[in-house]
């Protein structure tokens, strides 16, 4: 796969996958806005609106996966959220923003690595 953008999809439905089996429901996914973009918006099963971004490499030769969420990424992120909730008017609810990292490495399956409040909103 060496279309970043056909990564990033990929890695996106397979974090949605798994979140899913954990009991998440898809609330929105690619939400795109002048602050950022929201890879996935999804509600926990204790009822946690959860904001996911999701990084996805080849390999983790040079550093891992988790380190591309770096501060103004989650800056931006932040950002995001804040229009999010602005626009959708949403009652006041938990929150918190999780990080998806998949390694798809060179052989086998990937390795998926969920952090849950990875970050503050």
């Amino acid at each position: 796969m060496a279309d970043p953008q056909r990564l990033g999809r990929w890695g996106e439905r397979k974090a949605e996958g798994l979140l899913r089996r954990k009991g998440f429901k898809t609330i929105a996914r690619n939400l795109r806005s002048r602050f950022g973009e929201i890879d996935l918006v999804m509600l926990d099963r204790d009822g946690v609106l959860v904001f996911v971004e999701v990084k996805t490499r080849v390999d983790e030769r040079f550093q891992p996966v988790e380190a591309a969420v770096t501060y103004a990424k989650r800056q931006r992120i932040r950002r995001a959220v804040a229009g999010f909730l602005r626009q959708q008017r949403l009652p006041e609810m938990p929150m918190r923003c999780d990080v998806v990292a998949i390694a798809v490495g060179q052989k086998g399956q990937p390795q998926i690595r969920h952090y849950q409040g990875a970050f503050v909103p």
